[in-house]
């Protein structure tokens, strides 16, 4: 499957990358079958560290901007008119199908080169909590929502409602949104998933609350 995807890269009109990690592994597989990339691609960068690490490859990625989300991505001009066009995502295994289904339904045809997989850390039941407990933490940074899903599922219920006194700092509304719902009280929404932005976010926690 990944043969056939890359064979056909120069049939594509626009290549999106998710993250750094798919720049990584799927420009090492591209550069197998392409050592001279196509032209007539328009590529995308889901953020600005992501087109940093395309640059390397000597491509100027397409970004959001600030918006380093699904959401921003799927509001660039270049995606709006997507019918009948050709639609390469290189990501990891699983994780969010919002950019897959909204350009589907703008017309496109799209494909997945999944490159790469995320797991779980394999830790005995209570580790996470007991480490939380002896560290002393009044602060977690979560980068993205599969990060809070795997932290909740590292944690009992009984263990997480001991974590309401401890603040989560979020690169979005709707990570902010789930962190709620899983019972946190004290949730920052930093600007994006950026370390600049996630830093920024930090040190206005810690002005406001001496830490």
């Amino acid at each position: 499957m990944q043969r056939g995807l890359l064979l056909e890269l120069d049939l594509y009109q626009h290549v999106i990358f998710i993250s750094t990690n798919a720049v990584q592994f799927g420009m090492h597989l591209i550069d197998q079958f392409w050592p001279q990339l196509p032209v007539g691609i328009t590529w995308y960068a889901i953020g600005h560290a992501t087109a940093g690490a395309l640059a390397y490859f000597g491509i100027d990625a397409v970004t959001p901007g600030p918006a380093m989300t699904s959401e921003g991505l799927l509001a660039l001009p270049d995606l709006e008119d997507v019918r009948a066009e050709r639609v390469l995502i290189v990501k990891g295994e699983g994780g969010r199908q919002t950019i897959r289904r909204q350009l589907e339904q703008r017309g496109a045809r799209i494909d997945e080169l999944a490159c790469y997989r995320r797991r779980l850390p394999e830790l005995p039941q209570g580790e996470v909590a007991a480490k939380l407990s002896a560290w002393d933490i009044d602060l977690i940074l979560i980068s993205s929502g599969e990060g809070l899903a795997n932290l909740l599922r590292l944690l009992s219920p009984s263990e997480t409602s001991k974590l309401k006194d401890v603040a989560v700092i979020v690169p979005s509304e709707r990570v902010a949104a789930q962190a709620r719902e899983a019972g946190w009280d004290r949730v920052v929404t930093a600007d994006n998933a950026s370390d600049t932005a996630m830093v920024r976010a930090l040190e206005t926690w810690s002005a406001r609350t001496g830490g």
